[in-house]
């Protein structure tokens, strides 16, 4: 499904997000902390600080920019401790100016919040 799926360009950025999932089951839900490099409309590339091991899906959490319970899909992980995710939803325009006024990123400095919106 998703090798058909149309690709979005990917653009640098640097914000701080939270992987949230389940452990043995449903015996309880995880957390770990990771940033987000790179982003598009359908997929993300994900920094882990620590080597643990994710499971196939699991929710993203982007707490400066208040955007919770984002389903991802595990695509692949790479050797530099980074990891590329697919999102279960497309990530809407408004979401992602979000998530870059917040982005402590040189290429976002000038970014603002539209407010109307």
């Amino acid at each position: 499904m998703y090798d058909r799926e149309a690709r979005f360009k990917m653009e640098d950025t640097m914000n701080a997000a939270r992987i949230e999932y389940t452990e043995k089951g449903v015996m309880h839900m995880a957390s770990r902390r990771c940033d987000i490099i790179r982003i598009s409309k359908s997929g993300a590339v994900l920094a882990i600080l620590t080597h643990f091991n994710l499971p196939k899906q699991f929710y993203l959490d982007i707490p400066d920019a208040r955007i919770t319970k984002v389903g991802c899909m595990l695509m692949r992980v790479n050797a530099n401790n980074t990891v590329e995710v697919r999102f279960l939803r497309l990530v809407n325009d408004k979401e992602l100016n979000k998530i870059f006024v917040y982005s402590t990123h040189p290429a976002h400095r000038d970014r603002v919040l539209d407010i109307r919106g």
